[in-house]
Parts: structure tokens; sequence; C-alpha cells
């Protein structure tokens, strides 16, 4: 377990910490970006922008470095474990609220880690094999629920459709896959009956007819499918299930830091054309403040814990 920092007990910290920032606000040596998934996903594409944009706004490189593994906590715990000075951040998905209600995570969510803004938030979609009988997400509960434990699900990592089955009260066996588009092939040939996925790499199944989009999963309808009802309009009031990108940093990194990286961070991620490049992964920028990031990983780590205790998940050593 990472110890907890403290930066009244560690003044001489704090002064190291200090000395990698100028009373500019910029930082005098080079910044990392850990992002603890594989290149190409919208955590690595959305670092890699903020990485080519705030170096020169800060006037020293600004690198990212991929460290995917164990559902994302070998990149986090690098991190974790870094010198709370500024110069090491990372970019984490929903994986990482969803770890501790899974793993034994080598070091604490919300203790050990600083959150410095959200960056964006893609919705899932309630698909299901293009066979299988439901037509709409009601449609979908009344067939389940009258068939405890005969349907399915593809499952992988991510727990939204526990969510939704504990939410909903329906029984549907869990099949785990590494990744949803290993998933994809036995759902199309309705091997699984079900599966919550984001909505952009789903949607040339659907409107090819090898899927169908039962619902989406966000507050509101998704720009790419507003034709498709959310859950919340249908069946579980206020029920969500994004993937989502957050910015942290070591706990103890000081708060004006923190407060320049969030303020930089934010001013970029709203620019038109980062906003545009997001809207076309099927990704909606969204930004908050330090506080408000904090809650909300809280939050977050709850939701997930509470749905995993609900189906008799147990903690386990973190994956290799």
């Amino acid at each position: 377990m990472v110890a907890r920092r403290s930066l009244l007990a560690t003044p001489a910290l704090l002064l190291g910490a200090g000395s990698a920032w100028a009373q500019s606000g910029r930082p005098m040596r080079p910044v990392r970006i850990i992002v603890p998934y594989p290149p190409g996903g919208v955590s690595d594409i959305t670092a890699r922008l903020l990485a080519e944009h705030l170096t020169p706004i800060w006037g020293q490189a600004v690198t990212v470095e991929n460290r995917p593994g164990a559902n994302g906590m070998i990149g986090a715990e690098a991190m974790a474990r870094a010198t709370p000075d500024g110069t090491t951040l990372c970019l984490a998905g929903t994986a990482h609220s969803i770890s501790p209600a899974l793993y034994r995570t080598p070091y604490d969510t919300m203790r050990d880690i600083a959150y410095i803004t959200t960056t964006s938030q893609t919705p899932q979609a309630l698909i299901v094999a293009p066979d299988f009988p439901p037509n709409s997400a009601s449609e979908f509960v009344a067939y389940v629920k009258a068939r405890p434990g005969q349907t399915s699900y593809a499952t992988f990592g991510a727990l939204g459709m526990e969510l939704l089955c504990h939410q909903a009260g329906l029984q549907m066996t869990r099949v785990p896959y590494r990744g949803s588009t290993q998933g994809h092939p036995d759902l199309i040939a309705g091997r699984v009956n079900a599966m919550l996925d984001t909505v952009t790499p789903t949607l040339p199944h659907v409107r090819a007819g090898r899927m169908k989009m039962l619902a989406t999963c966000g507050a509101g309808r998704a720009s790419q499918a507003l034709e498709i009802p959310t859950v919340g309009e249908t069946i579980l009031p206020g029920f969500t299930s994004t993937v989502w990108g957050i910015l942290m940093a070591p706990a103890g990194t000081p708060p004006e830091v923190i407060g320049r990286i969030q303020s930089d961070a934010m001013a970029l991620l709203h620019r038109p054309d980062i906003v545009a490049r997001h809207d076309s992964l099927g990704t909606t920028i969204w930004t908050c403040s330090p506080e408000e990031a904090t809650r909300f990983m809280s939050s977050e780590v709850s939701k997930w814990e509470e749905t995993a205790r609900a189906i008799g998940a147990e903690r386990e050593a973190p994956p290799r």
C-alpha cells in the first residue's frame, strides 16, 4: 500500500514539489502522462492531445507513457508512487474506479491519488443478439425476468451490465471476455444474448443488422443514435453507465500545481478542434474542478463496490 502523504507533515516534500514548478506556473522539468492502457483508446488519444498542446504552453516536453496491465493498476501504481511534484500524471478511465471493487489494489484509490479533472465521457448501450426476441428495453426486462438464469450476457471487466441487472432485478448468466471486441462474435452468433458496450463501435453492427441496440445508457440520448431511447427513459429512471476519463496526480501534489494543471487542461480540452476530435470518437468532453473530480471518483468507487458485493464478487489479487 502506498503510504499516505501529508503536506503538513512533510514540509521538505512540499518544498521539493514546489521546485519542480516555477512561480510563473510552468514546470521546470519534463512532464509525463502515464496511460494505464494500450495505445489507441480514448484515454490514450486524449493524453496525446494534451501532451502535444501543453508542451508549447509549459515550455517543457510533455510525453505519454503507456503502462498497460492489471486492469490499469500497473500504470496507476507507477503514478501514485511518483514524487508528488506535478511532473508525473496519469489519465485513467472507468476501470480505475472498478478495480477496488474486484481486486486488492496496491494503492488506496482515494488516499494515494489527487484527482485533477474529468476529461470525457462516452455512453454505453444495451446491445442484444440479432435473433434475441426483445426489441426494446422494457421487452428485455420482461423476457429475462420470465426466464431467470436462462439468458446470458458478455462481461469484460466493467460492471455496467451487472449494475443494470442488479437494479432491474434480473438473473442472467455472466460470460467473461477479455474485452468487448472478443465478445462481439459470440453476440452476433447468438452464443450470448446481451452486453453493454460503447455506442460508436457497435453502431456499424447495429446498422448492418448483426446486433440490436435496445437503449443507450447516458443521461441523455447519444448524439450518434438519437432515435434510441435511454435506459433511464424506459426502465430505470436515473440509470447511467458511461465510460469516462480522469486526469490525476500523486497525493501530496501542491494544490496550486493541481490548479494550474486543471486550468490548462480544461482550456485545451474545450478547444473546438479537440472537441471535434472527440466527437468523431463518439465521446463528449467533460471537465470539472479538482473537488468535483474527487467527489465523482468517490461516488463511482462506492457504486461499483456495492454492485460487486451484490453479485457476490470477492476481491482477488490483481490480474497479471
